[in-house]
């Protein structure tokens, strides 16, 4: 996940849990929004709120076990994202996915990116 994604996950108390359920829904075909270019929308449960009423996030994805969460969104904030954003979205995604694994690696240590993992919080 990018930095400022996961600043906005610990805010609004979204688990791993959750997101590793997203990633999971999405990479079984069960997509929320196809927006193109690689990119999706997927619904996130907030706590007390569940998914249709909770939290939307924008992701990044080539199906080939590499997903990364760009932004996210509370549903009761705003609808969705305009098309610019998308636009924009979808370079970060071309980016993103195009890195090697060297790249990755280094994003990860710089605090570029940020990894979920089966740990107890990825906080």
């Amino acid at each position: 996940m990018l930095r400022a994604f996961r600043r906005w996950a610990i805010r609004v108390a979204v688990s791993r849990a959750e997101l590793q359920d997203a990633a999971a829904r999405l990479e079984r075909g069960l997509i929320d929004a196809n927006l193109g270019g690689n990119l999706y929308k997927q619904r996130i449960a907030l706590p007390g709120r569940g998914r249709s009423g909770g939290a939307r996030a924008i992701i990044a994805t080539r199906f080939a076990g590499i997903v990364v969460f760009l932004y996210g969104f509370e549903k009761n904030e705003r609808e969705s994202v305009t098309e610019r954003e998308i636009e924009l979205y979808r370079g970060i995604a071309r980016e993103l996915l195009a890195m090697n694994e060297n790249q990755t690696a280094c994003a990860l240590a710089e605090g570029v990116l940020w990894e979920v993992t089966d740990e107890p919080d990825h906080r």
